[in-house]
């Protein structure tokens, strides 16, 4: 057994001497690197140590010796030579008989040491024995701070640089970098990304990390100002070394997670920094947690993590996904990795001869040496098993793309010259080649774009643990810069992403509808209080900064709404209760008109009918049923014909019918009231027919002037819940002008009647006449402060109700009596009975004494209010307009013998008149 472990041992010394394949730098120093030959040379640059040792630094020039070596790091290195291999048997290279070599080191993740190996990629004068084959492309390097120090030194020999992982947006200024392209997209892209996630899910509170290089700035600034654009802001930004074993970086990382912690609000982080960062922060945390007692709750948040770190998942230490909390990183897009497995195990089956002239295998060896093994295959099979843990498929795409273009450029411009001979093709050809011309892999077609970057797009994953170990690998979504937005990509794995909308990071609880943000003035605009909209406004939506305006001319808002309302509109309707208990007095008023004018049309030769005026009457009765329609014009929507109409047609009807009572109330002054020289004057001038036109006409006149000059016209009133429509009367002195004069022909009515209110009792009229117009006025006089303190949609039933009260007035008081003597006092209504009443009246001034004629009526007597106007003094045959009968007065005033000479010769006067 002792010496089969010593035979193992001597044949592992054995690979591991064959491996050590190391060159020696111009100061002594081992340099290790990975060669192979062709006809054109690509460099390549990867970082396969954390860092340099900068212990035993120098004033003197040297090569830092490399640190911390990251195996996982060879399979971007093991990516690139199986790619060179592919395409050294593909066609395009194939046919022209030429080869691709690679010339590869590591950059350590120190811009020096990258700088060295740029310098010697660029060395042309020198013998064979000490420098390598100059190269027409470099691959590389990974960290922005490196490409960024590479594309200067590269650029003054235009050798084109493709890098697979830096994404600081700087290096799309081709200005500056004329020469540097890249098979990923910038970190613009990437960081919009991120901050469209954040807003997806509700994040507007959130923390930043990153480091103090180029990339780490770079992201920070484009972050911010993507994050603003979407509404959120950035609680804390927290900036670690760039150098992992910087002596600032457990300090950075220690106040880092202090910050975390003290932030609880914040529950959502976002990282742009290296892996081994981020593992020395999450044990810091975990390590401030216990010591403070808490519970591991408190360090758990949302770690969104960017491509430097996101498929970083073997973190050191005790620490698990539970205690992490969630992590959502973005990676670049990748495809299938059947290539390179192929080139794995082919590795696997060559054993120690597969390694050539790479000597980055022998510390990745060492790496695993310390681990129980029998074997120089066993030990192989072990790497080999690592290296496919390590191979993530969208690393090994970016560095076939890379490889894939140059190797094509080179192909295009091989097939117009020979390029056998040394230096037959430039650099800067090669750089041209690459602008200007797609290249094919796997046969999908890529090109650089303007700012010489390959945007596919990212892949979003999600961590998740399984059996203790942290899976990285899991694709819940695909973003799409050409219209920022998200894809599913598969319902089981986008289901742990969606539940993360329970996670709140915020700095205040969102605003519900109907409020909006107040921020108070130097805090974040993130941080406000939330406040209720005021009236006529809104807001329908979470979290809005303002509230939006009803439309006030049609919409309206209680304090605090969510949405607008809108106005009702309002109008006396027909459906209102109050409008259909108006309208059926309307109806019934117009039914009672119409029976009343055909029984005195029945009843026209009857001493009642010719008392109440005979034609006169039934122009009285025409009016009021225009008047009842009139006021069922006030009922409906309005229309500018219908507000035009009801005023003019009510103003005109009413005016015929007081009129016309006006002139039966001059018939009774001027029967018994005037003196006879007074009385010879007006029956000169009093034609009944010419006085109704006149007053008429006057009303006409008024009112077309109204609706000539200002005309009533419809309108919305807005009021604050509700639209209001309405007539306006466009001139409000106009309306009152046309009911002014009603009111003046009414008073001129009152007056007189008044004054008759003592004639013969049984067809006395003038007391009915004279309630009539009182009831008028008082109901117009109350009418003009209400309508003028009144408003709403029932203004317009004001006017109707005073109409309605004003037209039963007159029908009750002058044909209501009249119909019931009509139709139950049929004895009173005879040429007998008349006669009787006239005697009766003379009868009882027989024995009053002699006074002066216009104080006759002074000493009349009153009695039981009856019915007539002064017409039933003349014969009940005759027409109640014309002269009296003076036959049927001398016969009455002979059967009054008995009277003083001056009471007879006062009634034949009176006669006379008649």
């Amino acid at each position: 057994m002792a010496r089969d472990a010593l035979v193992t041992c001597l044949l592992i010394l054995l690979f591991l001497f064959i491996l050590d394949v190391r060159h020696v730098s111009a100061d002594g120093t081992k340099v290790e690197r990975a060669t192979a030959p062709g006809d054109f040379i690509i460099g390549g640059i990867f970082p396969l140590h954390e860092d340099v040792d900068r212990e035993n630094a120098t004033f003197e020039p040297h090569l830092l010796p490399c640190i911390r070596f990251e195996g996982r790091r060879l399979v971007k290195l093991l990516g690139m030579i199986n790619a060179i291999e592919t395409v050294n048997k593909s066609p395009p290279l194939k046919d022209l008989n030429i080869t691709l070599g690679y010339h590869i080191l590591d950059s350590c993740s120190d811009v020096g040491t990258a700088l060295r190996a740029t310098a010697d990629f660029m060395q042309t004068n020198c013998s064979s024995s000490a420098c390598v084959q100059p190269v027409v492309a470099v691959i590389g390097a990974s960290h922005s701070e490196t490409s960024i120090a590479m594309a200067r030194l590269l650029t003054l020999k235009m050798i084109p640089q493709i890098s697979y992982s830096s994404t600081a947006v700087i290096l799309s200024d081709k200005i500056r970098y004329p020469a540097f392209m890249r098979t990923v997209p910038n970190d613009k892209h990437q960081t919009a990304a991120m901050a469209s996630l954040l807003s997806t899910y509700g994040w507007n509170w959130v923390g930043i990390i990153t480091t103090d290089g180029n990339y780490g700035q770079s992201a920070l600034d484009h972050f911010v100002s993507q994050a603003s654009l979407k509404g959120i802001c950035v609680a804390f930004k927290s900036v670690l070394p760039q150098s992992v074993s910087s002596q600032d970086v457990s300090t950075a990382i220690r106040l880092t997670a202090e910050t975390i912690l003290k932030n609880p609000k914040v529950q959502v982080i976002v990282s742009f920094v290296k892996p081994t960062h981020m593992t020395d922060l999450l044990l810091e945390l975990q390590g401030q947690v216990l010591r403070a007692g808490q519970s591991m709750e408190s360090m758990k948040r949302v770690w969104v993590a960017s491509d430097s770190w996101s498929t970083s998942g073997s973190l050191k230490g005790n620490l698990t996904l539970e205690d992490i909390g969630h992590v959502v990183g973005f990676i670049f897009k990748s495809d299938e990795l059947s290539s390179f497995n192929e080139y794995l195990s082919r590795l696997e089956a060559a054993g120690p001869e597969s390694a050539g002239d790479n000597s980055f295998f022998q510390e990745f060896y060492m790496s695993l040496k310390s681990s129980k093994g029998t074997g120089v295959s066993e030990l192989i099979s072990k790497a080999v098993t690592k290296l496919r843990e390590y191979a993530y498929a969208d690393t090994i795409l970016r560095v076939e793309l890379a490889v894939s273009a140059i190797a094509q450029a080179v192909a295009s411009i091989c097939r117009n010259r020979d390029c056998k001979t040394p230096v037959a093709v430039q650099p800067w050809e090669v750089l041209k080649a690459l602008r200007m011309h797609e290249f094919k892999l796997r046969g999908k077609t890529y090109k650089f774009n303007s700012e010489g970057d390959i945007n596919l797009g990212y892949d979003v994953i999600m961590w998740r643990s399984e059996r203790g170990y942290i899976e990285v690998h899991d694709v819940v979504s695909e973003y799409q810069p050409h219209n920022n937005s998200f894809t599913d990509t598969n319902s089981n794995t986008t289901q742990h992403l969606h539940h993360l909308k329970h996670i709140i990071s915020k700095c205040s609880n969102s605003c519900i509808p109907g409020e909006f943000k107040k921020t108070a003035e130097g805090q974040h605009t993130c941080c406000y209080e939330c406040i209720n909209c005021t009236e006529n406004y809104y807001s329908n939506n979470t979290d809005m900064d303002q509230c939006l305006s009803c439309d006030v001319d049609t919409e309206w808002s209680h304090q605090g709404s969510s949405s607008c309302n809108r106005k009702a509109l309002l109008f006396f309707s027909w459906h209102d209760g109050f409008a259909i208990v108006l309208v059926a007095f309307c109806v019934l008023g117009i039914i009672f008109t119409l029976l009343v004018s055909a029984l005195f049309l029945h009843q026209r030769e009857t001493p009642v009918v010719k008392a109440s005026g005979g034609p006169l009457s039934q122009a009285i009765l025409f009016s009021l049923v225009i008047s009842y329609i009139s006021a069922m014009m006030f009922v409906g929507r309005p229309n500018r014909y219908q507000c035009k109409a009801r005023q003019v047609l009510f103003g005109i009807s009413f005016t015929l019918c007081v009129s016309c009572i006006l002139v039966k109330t001059l018939q009774i002054l001027l029967a018994f009231q005037f003196n006879p020289e007074l009385q010879r004057v007006l029956r000169r001038l009093y034609q009944p027919y010419v006085v109704v036109s006149i007053c008429v006409s006057l009303q006409v006149a008024i009112c077309i002037t109204w609706l000539v000059l200002k005309s009533p016209f419809n309108t919305t009133i807005r009021l604050q819940t509700t639209l209001l429509e309405d007539c306006h009367e466009g001139s409000y002195l106009a309306f009152g002008v046309m009911l002014g004069y009603i009111a003046v022909l009414a008073l001129v009515c009152f007056i007189c009647a008044f004054k008759g209110r003592k004639l013969p009792q049984h067809y006395n009229e003038a007391k009915f006449i004279t309630f009539s117009m009182l009831l008028y006025l008082i109901s117009w006089l109350l009418f003009v402060p209400v309508y003028v303190t009144t408003s709403g949609v029932y203004l317009p039933a004001v006017e109707m109700v005073v109409i309605l009260i004003s037209n039963y007035g007159i029908l009750s008081c002058h044909f209501f009596p009249k119909c019931y003597v009509i139709l139950f006092k049929k004895e009173q209504n005879t040429k007998s009975a008349f006669r009787k009443n006239l005697y009766e009246f003379s009868s009882k001034n027989k024995d009053s004494k002699s006074v002066p004629e216009g104080s006759v009526s002074e000493k009349q007597s009153s009695g039981i209010p009856s019915i007539v106007s002064a017409s039933s003094l003349s014969s009940p045959t005759a027409d109640p307009l014309s002269p009296v009968d003076l036959t049927d007065w001398e016969d009455w005033t002979s059967r009054t013998s008995l009277y003083r000479g001056t009471t007879k010769r006062h009634c034949l006067r009176r006669s006379s008149s008649l």
